[in-house]
């Protein structure tokens, strides 16, 4: 098992996590498209949407071969919802930072935490809406579910926004702009190592207070 940085290098490992519908995919698309990074692509044994591509949004798999694979232990983390499974290749993600790349994972927290006790130098960022109700819009507009499982999602992202506290950062996704340079002040300090980041820190009152305030705008 992994507890440090095994790489020769100072490659970062970066997990990013937020509540479906949130936008973080938008918000990830600015950040990175100037940062020589790598971005996983995670695995599920759910059906394609339309427009999705395999390799590209997800690597779409069976049942089988996706059980088979954990037998293998070939995910960094992985987990179950709504009767499909998720997970993080392992291989990819390791071969990448052994070449001095920063690798990004968009996993939801129970996978964050997964990979957290395999690599303790993971850097954990939440993307937060700006409420519940917010939330809801956004699903209802995005218009590619149906109600029982808008509603499982809005159940599971309250769960998932009081596990932000546990998290090294916590970001508001309420205007775009200010959402993206939040994430880059982030991760540019996480590349220095500078503590300018430690004001997005959960430890901080004003954070502890923002996530409040999501849960109870319902």
């Amino acid at each position: 098992m992994m507890k440090n940085n095994d790489t020769a290098n100072d490659a970062k490992l970066i997990v990013i996590s937020a509540p479906s519908g949130c936008g973080k995919g938008t918000n990830l698309a600015r950040v990175f498209e100037d940062r020589d990074v790598f971005y996983s692509v995670s695995c599920t044994t759910r059906a394609p949407r339309e427009g999705e591509k395999d390799g590209v949004n997800y690597h779409f798999l069976t049942n089988e071969r996706f059980e088979e694979m954990v037998k293998n232990d070939e995910f960094l983390e992985y987990a179950g919802f709504s009767d499909n499974y998720y997970g993080t290749p392992k291989k990819p993600v390791e071969e990448n930072m052994a070449l001095g790349k920063d690798a990004v994972l968009e996993i939801e927290t129970k996978g964050a935490f997964q990979v957290k006790k395999l690599r303790e130098d993971a850097v954990l960022i939440f993307v937060l809406p700006p409420s519940i109700a917010e939330l809801d819009r956004r699903l209802h507009k995005r218009g590619t579910e149906d109600e029982e499982t808008i509603a499982k999602r809005l159940s599971n992202a309250r769960g998932e926004i009081e596990k932000s506290v546990d998290y090294d950062f916590v970001i508001m996704n309420d205007e775009l702009e200010d959402a993206v340079r939040d994430l880059e002040t982030v991760l540019e300090s996480v590349r220095a190592g500078d503590g300018a980041a430690n004001r997005f820190s959960p430890v901080n009152e004003d954070i502890k207070n923002t996530i409040k305030g999501v849960l109870e705008n319902a």
